[in-house]
């Protein structure tokens, strides 16, 4: 008699099983990777924006500028576009101070501006800028709709 070497029918099968069983745990950590990519996106412009209003801030200390409290903001020496309230950026003028390529700035009022992304295609994360209201407390950024 010959012997005959290679896996049984059985084996195979195990091994599919096997090979099954590790997609089906390993799949949900790679798909949700789109997620966190567009979560990271949005902490990125939010730490951009936190950045430049404090780099404002110190432009109007530095002028003398950090106690202005007029409604509407007042127009920042040296930086032409930019009002500052309380030292920092208004909400509607910050985004002359930043540079965010693939955001913009959705309904942005003097309090309160709501960066999204230019093309959303899924993605609803999205970073909320809240203007100073007083000389005690700054300006404010938060992450939302991120998963």
């Amino acid at each position: 008699m010959k012997k005959q070497a290679g896996f049984t029918l059985i084996e195979l099968v195990i091994v599919i099983i096997i090979l099954g069983i590790l997609a089906v745990t390993a799949a949900p950590k790679f798909l949700n990777l789109q997620d966190d990519a567009k979560k990271s996106a949005a902490q990125g412009v939010q730490a951009a924006l936190s950045s430049a209003a404090t780099l404002v801030y110190s432009k109007a200390a530095l002028n003398g500028q950090e106690k202005a409290s007029a409604a509407g903001g007042t127009d920042l020496t040296g930086m032409t576009g930019v009002k500052v309230i309380y030292g920092y950026p208004t909400a509607n003028t910050i985004s002359a101070a930043v540079t965010l390529d693939g955001w913009v700035a959705s309904g942005a009022t003097a309090t309160e501006s709501t960066f999204v992304p230019a093309n959303t295609s899924g993605n609803t994360c999205a970073v909320k800028y809240t203007a100073a209201t007083s000389d005690t407390v700054p300006f404010k950024t938060e992450l939302q709709n991120c998963k």
